[in-house]
């Protein structure tokens, strides 16, 4: 199936959901204007009403761009082991500035991606919550998807 073939949908069904519940990398991306996007590696967390969200800091290039324009999008792929199957999420994000629900997501994440019984991940994972972060929030109103 080619991706001009996949299904186009606003809604993240269950199988969308459970994929996405992986440790997988997303690439994340915002629009902006004449500079082509430049994708970037976040982890994320699909939530349970199907919104994508990601924490990042209050100052970076991200929280930036989505000033001047809320388009975003992210792209998460099988690894190259498996069979390909990807998922593109895109439409208007939000800045959340609720730094403990930044943190708690931060804190989700990296016991997803991190085994924190590593003393040195423990202490990563400490290092990052004693930071100050912000959360993007997607709401999908494009979804396209591809398997095979």
């Amino acid at each position: 199936m080619s991706d001009t073939d996949a299904p186009r949908t606003d809604t993240l069904d269950a199988d969308d959901l459970d994929f996405l519940a992986r440790p997988l990398l997303g690439f994340f991306s915002t629009a902006s204007g004449p500079t082509p996007p430049q994708p970037r590696p976040v982890w994320f967390e699909a939530t349970d009403d199907g919104e994508i969200q990601i924490f990042t800091g209050p100052k970076s290039l991200k929280v930036r761009r989505l000033d001047t324009d809320p388009r975003a999008s992210i792209v998460v792929a099988t690894p190259v082991e498996e069979r390909e199957r990807w998922i593109s999420v895109a439409g208007p994000a939000r800045v959340e500035t609720d730094g403990a629900a930044a943190r708690e997501l931060a804190a989700r994440l990296a016991d997803r991606y991190w085994d924190l019984d590593d003393p040195s991940r423990a202490q990563d994972l400490a290092e990052i919550l004693a930071d100050e972060w912000v959360r993007i929030v997607i709401r999908p109103e494009k979804i396209r998807r591809l398997s095979f």
